[in-house]
């Protein structure tokens, strides 16, 4: 399941030939570790404007070497580039083009996180030109990093500032190794009463501790028995949650390991059943009382042609992939068990957002968890709970493990990072959404793809 080219490539002799002959060189990836500081060298903060000043000064309480211009030679951790103020495309030039500049001096696993507004909300053609043209040049210069670097962005709606709670939970998330990758990619915030998220963003970690952002949470994932889910429950349980593991009988061995490796509990359901749903919220009610975090991962795919699908290949994979999700959805909603700052969590796919040969059937659950999580946020619109999408790309699973082996180089490669992802990564991504840092985000779907050559 594993890269043997990226791990050859990162060798002496091997990594030479390849740069010789032109090959793909992807770099390892800097992933995180907890206790980890925010960057262990210096960020560059470019940008005018109170805005830019502002995060610069609490930067400099994260115990972080804050540079406000370039510095000839110097090595950076990270770059941010604010442009909250921009009205007109010109005002891109200066600070787009020093963070050209800081781009060459990023070190391996660098980070360039750009902040600025939305184009939706704004009426005057400039300003919207402005706000658009910096998404599109920092996707563009995603692209363009190496050594393992990413580029993305923090889209600041309403009346959000770049100090909100909820933009600086944003900003450590991308800033830090969870991040590894999510690449080419915007978060969209709002502002939050600061005891929405309990100042938990706007706090450095302590040194040398682990960060526990969900202790004494709740949380059920799907789906947990094995792959992507059971890496889910991990992170989550490393993180202070709770852990309820769900997943099929059939898989009832494999659930029990993972329930009793991040101390949690098995509840072996088919979530399809009339009465999955209730079971569940049983389950947790009678043993924690109320349920903050659900995490929609179980998935199923019937691969086939759209000419030669049948309706028991299509139902299947809708039945488990989506309407599930909605059935929960709706009695989650309905019961006082779930949290009043619950987090639901649900896994699409770059396939719902693209389309795949092949998957037309999985394609069409995968946009309809988009679909859903974007119609339910307005919902959920009040500070209090939120709901989310994550959208991976090629992981390294058992799935893609069976992939022919030329088919998976190429998907490796395809991504700005020249390599597929781990199931940590989704994990990573799924843990924010889950805390009380992203209680401004709702409503987003997240990739977590390297900045594929699938979708926008």
């Amino acid at each position: 399941m594993g890269d043997s080219y990226l791990d050859l490539v990162n060798t002496p002799l091997p990594g030479r030939i390849a740069k010789a002959l032109g090959l793909p060189r992807p770099s390892v990836l800097r992933r995180y570790t907890p206790g980890e500081a925010v960057a262990a060298q210096p960020v560059l903060v470019t940008g005018s404007g109170a805005g830019a000043e502002a995060l610069a000064d609490v930067l400099l309480g994260w115990d972080v070497e804050v540079r406000r211009h370039v510095l000839p030679g110097e090595k950076l951790g990270a770059a941010v580039v604010v442009l909250d103020r921009a009205a007109s495309p010109e005002d891109l030039a200066a600070p787009m083009l020093e963070l050209g500049q800081a781009v060459r001096l990023l070190v391996p696993g660098g980070r360039v996180v750009g902040l600025l507004r939305s184009s939706a909300d704004t009426a005057d053609p400039a300003e919207a030109a402005a706000r658009q043209g910096i998404d599109g040049a920092l996707r563009s210069m995603a692209h363009e990093l190496r050594g393992g670097a990413t580029a993305n962005g923090i889209v600041l709606r309403g009346n959000a500032t770049t100090t909100d709670p909820t933009t600086l939970g944003a900003l450590r998330f991308l800033l830090s190794g969870r991040s590894a990758y999510v690449d080419g990619q915007f978060i969209e915030v709002t502002s939050t009463p600061a005891g929405g998220v309990a100042g938990a963003a706007a706090r450095p970690a302590a040194e040398g501790t682990p960060d526990r952002p969900l202790a004494g949470r709740t949380a059920v994932v799907t789906g947990a028995a094995r792959g992507i889910g059971a890496k889910i429950a991990e992170v989550l349980a490393r993180d202070g949650a709770r852990v309820v593991a769900v997943d099929v009988p059939a898989a009832g061995e494999q659930l029990a390991r993972v329930a009793n490796t991040v101390g949690g509990t098995a509840l072996q359901l088919d979530i399809t059943a009339p009465d999955a749903a209730t079971r569940i919220l049983d389950h947790v009610g009678q043993r924690y009382g109320v349920l903050d975090i659900v995490v929609h991962n179980a998935g199923i795919t019937r691969d086939k042609l759209l000419a030669n699908m049948d309706a028991a290949r299509w139902d299947s994979v809708i039945a488990v992939n989506i309407a599930s999700q909605l059935h929960m959805n709706e009695r989650l909603l309905a019961s006082p068990v779930f949290s009043d700052t619950g987090r639901i969590i649900s896994l699409a796919s770059t396939s719902g957002i693209a389309g795949n040969r092949g998957q037309s059937n999985y394609a069409a659950s995968k946009a309809g968890v988009i679909g859903m999580v974007r119609a339910q946020a307005a919902a959920f619109d009040d500070g209090g709970r939120t709901i989310n999408a994550v959208a991976p790309g090629f992981i390294e699973t058992d799935m893609t493990a069976k992939i022919p082996p030329l088919t998976r180089q190429v998907a490796r490669r395809l991504s700005s990072l020249q390599q597929g992802g781990l199931p940590v990564d989704v994990a990573e991504t799924v843990a924010f959404l889950a805390s009380d840092a992203a209680a401004g985000v709702n409503g987003q779907v997240l990739r977590v793809c390297g900045q594929n050559l699938v979708g926008a």
